[in-house]
């Protein structure tokens, strides 16, 4: 319980240095200039993967890409035994006619299935088939510039 409490804590003081950071490059003009809509986006991604990691995952690939694959995913990471491919879905606020998650329709989960098969033909054969996979949603909430609320969907949809 301790050491949870630690990682914890250790994972508050990351996500508010990169938030004040984050401030400090926009009060000072700093920084990559890109469309509003990917700066959003990122900062979703980022304040997921803490989150999730907040929720005991452990990420071990962000915004993975193949070389032979069109698409990337967003975060990769192990719930337990499972293997999870997450995609983050980011919104400036909540609408409760048009979740963040509903925008994951049926193309964008044939190319993240189509992107997981490619991520796990770097495992032996033998323990690909044996690794049990998920693939979950999470839609970020960014209300305000301090914080974020989450909505996580394991096992949004299957793998075939």
């Amino acid at each position: 319980m301790r050491a949870s409490i630690g990682r914890s804590a250790a994972i508050g003081v990351q996500v508010w240095m990169l938030r004040r950071m984050d401030a400090l490059g926009r009060r000072l003009g700093r920084g990559r200039r890109s469309a509003d809509h990917l700066a959003i986006g990122l900062r979703g991604e980022r304040e997921a993967l803490f989150h999730l990691r907040r929720l005991g995952y452990t990420i071990v690939a962000r915004r993975w890409k193949s070389a032979k694959l069109w698409g990337d995913i967003d975060l990769i990471g192990w719930d337990g035994g499972q293997l999870c491919f997450v995609e983050v879905k980011t919104r400036m606020g909540r609408d409760a006619a048009s979740p963040a998650e509903a925008a994951v329709d049926d193309g964008k989960r044939e190319t993240l299935r189509r992107l997981a098969r490619g991520y796990l033909r770097a495992f032996p054969e033998k323990l690909r088939r044996e690794i049990p996979v998920r693939f979950d949603i999470v839609s970020v909430y960014l209300s305000q510039p301090s914080g974020a609320e989450f909505d996580v969907c394991k096992g949004a949809f299957s793998r075939e």
